[in-house]
Order: C-alpha cells, then structure tokens, then sequence
C-alpha cells in the first residue's frame, strides 16, 4: 500500500525591513506542522545572507539566483501562504506567480483595504493565525 505524500505549504511574507521580526514563520509553521503539512519556509535559507547590521543587503544577493529558489520552492508547494501585516513586492510577486501555476493561495492580512490584484489571486484571505488554521483544514 502507497501512503500519501504529505501537502507542501510555503511561506510567503515581507523580509525588508523585517529581518529581525520574522516570528509569523514560527507560528505559520506551527500551524501546518500541526495540520499535517511539510513547510517551504525560503527565510531558513535565505536569513544566512543577512548579517543582521545591514541597513540594504539585497545588492548582496545574487538576484537571479534568489529569486530563481523562490519560484522553484513555489512550484513545489501545493499551498502558498502569503502574510502581509503590509505591503510586499517578494510576496506579492511570489502570490501572483504561485496563483497562475494552480496553486491554492491564502493570505493572511490585517491591512483594510487589500489591492484587487491580491484579492483575485488568492482563494481565501482571512485576517487571523486562527482563521489561517480554519482555511488550511479545508484544503487538507
């Protein structure tokens, strides 16, 4: 008997300008661990290359290559899950790529006035870790 491949979640959520505030990882990944689900977190990759005193790191970065893992981690998932307590032009690039691949997009914002183009990219927005955990159990 075949068993089941566990359902990939990646996380999506602004970096600059938040690189010593990336907790919401924590508790995104709890979430999923918690529902069954193997997380894509690219910051566990990526956080090597900020030193943790650079007010601009992104020249630092090959930028093709950076974003190149992050497309490939997006075909990966089978779920991307997009926080955004603002606005973020990685993971709005990320959602919009992740959306027109067929994947299940959901974001996480408490921002009152969302742009149309996150809106009609994604299938749920909700506005809570809690309604985050409501969402993923009915793609599980």
């Amino acid at each position: 008997m075949r068993t089941a491949m566990k359902k990939k979640a990646f996380i999506s959520g602004p970096i600059l300008g938040m690189e010593n505030d990336q907790g919401y990882r924590k508790t995104i990944t709890d979430i999923c661990v918690k529902l069954g689900f193997d997380v894509i977190d690219p910051w566990r990759r990526e956080k090597v290359l900020y030193g943790g005193k650079e007010k601009c790191w992104w020249p630092n970065v090959p930028a093709a290559g950076f974003v190149q893992r992050d497309l490939d981690d997006a075909e990966r998932c089978d779920v991307m899950i997009v926080y955004l307590p603002k606005l973020s032009a990685g993971a709005c690039m990320e959602l919009f790529y992740a959306k027109r691949k067929g994947k299940r997009v959901i974001v996480v914002s408490e921002m009152e006035c969302l742009s149309p183009w996150i809106i009609i990219h994604s299938d749920a927005t909700v506005k809570s870790f809690i309604e985050l955990e409501d969402a993923l159990k009915k793609i599980q």
